[in-house]
């Protein structure tokens, strides 16, 4: 994995999809990247439904948690709560160079159409849109409605990244792990962070014979 001096914030929502949101946060630590993580209630719900993990709900439980589990560097992973308005995501002059909701609800797509900021996550999507930061949203529903995709060519329009968790097959996976990166590698091209996830379209190391 390159190394990068970045710091990004991660937000993990109560879409289906931890593993995204999980295999993102260890590449993440991996890269030596700064990671501010917020996970929703109901992506404390997801976690538990989809994973084998017993994830601590109080921020500096599962700060710690989660750093022993990646190996984090002391203090390169802060968790922040959904109330914590002092946390540095919640203000432009402490925003993340980039910030990945992965994975998003719907809901959460329409709260951050509409700038609503009710909560830690939205109003840090809502700083990077304000400040011109990177913002990919990782929205994982299907079918889309009318409405999904009117919020999401909204927030296109404004630049925002729309990287649905949709992994391809022409690398021929060979587990769910595969496919989980798929979309990682995606996601950490999208932050400009190296890695050997995947091999990239043409190159030789991509050529099934």
């Amino acid at each position: 994995m390159e190394q990068t001096d970045k710091t990004i914030a991660l937000a993990m929502t109560g879409a289906s999809g931890a593993q995204y949101g999980l295999r993102l946060l260890e590449c993440l630590i991996a890269s030596g990247a700064q990671v501010y993580l917020m996970v929703s209630p109901p992506g404390q719900v997801v976690l538990t439904m989809e994973t084998d993990l017993e994830v601590p709900g109080r921020p500096a439980e599962m700060q710690a948690f989660f750093s022993e589990l990646y190996g984090a560097a002391e203090g390169q992973l802060q968790v922040f709560g959904k109330d914590q308005w002092m946390a540095p995501v919640a203000s432009g002059s402490g925003a993340a160079d980039a910030t990945v909701i992965c994975p998003c609800t719907t809901g959460t797509l329409s709260a951050v159409a509409c700038g609503s900021s009710n909560n830690l996550i939205e109003r840090a999507a809502d700083v990077a849109i304000k400040e011109g930061l990177p913002l990919i949203m990782v929205v994982r529903e299907t079918p889309l409605s009318a409405i999904h995709l009117e919020n999401m060519l909204k927030l296109a329009r404004l630049g925002v990244v729309m990287l649905p968790a949709n992994p391809g097959f022409y690398q021929r996976p060979q587990s769910i792990d595969d496919m989980v990166d798929f979309i990682v590698a995606r996601l950490l091209d999208q932050l400009g962070i190296g890695h050997d996830l995947l091999p990239s379209w043409g190159s030789a190391d991509s050529i099934i014979v």
